[in-house]
């Protein structure tokens, strides 16, 4: 590899650690204003996706499992659209519509296959959630994850 040769390794970190902290944080936020639940409580319910529902009565360590589990999902988004973008080259060329694109199918993959087949079965589908947790949820997808890891892809793409 030359010292040229953009790698791979950088940008996925890079929009893995940006996407995933807009993402928490939005996730926190929302929570504590709609139902008052700490960040502990958020973390928990992403560790009970995993370990299920039990999850949730869980302590720090379980909070700290979820953080990871949170984060290496945004890591996973970013290497799909990293290693999907250096062989698409629109989506670098039209980086703010492929990663507002991406992050709704982020959102459809997450709410309509990862929730229904982890350890806490997910039974609602999206648009039956109320409307502002469906609207926070698609605007955080697309504009806090999808397009912050396509701007990173593209930066790194040269």
């Amino acid at each position: 590899m030359t010292r040229t040769t953009p790698t791979l390794l950088k940008p996925i970190l890079i929009a893995g650690l940006i996407a995933g902290a807009l993402d928490i944080t939005y996730a926190c936020v929302f929570s504590y204003i709609r139902r008052g639940v700490s960040p502990a409580v958020v973390l928990r319910s992403v560790a009970a996706g995993a370990l299920g529902p039990t999850a949730r009565d869980g302590g720090m360590k379980v909070a700290l499992l979820g953080l990871f589990f949170h984060f290496l999902i945004a890591f996973i988004a970013a290497a799909v659209y990293v290693f999907a973008s250096r062989g698409i080259s629109f989506m670098n060329a039209h980086a703010v519509v492929s990663g507002i694109l991406f992050g709704l199918c982020v959102y459809v993959v997450m709410n309509c296959v990862v929730l229904r087949v982890s350890a806490i079965h997910q039974t609602l589908w999206p648009w039956q959630y109320a409307k502002s947790a469906l609207i926070g949820g698609l605007l955080i997808h697309m504009f806090g994850i999808g397009l912050p890891i396509a701007l990173v892809a593209r930066r790194y793409s040269k």
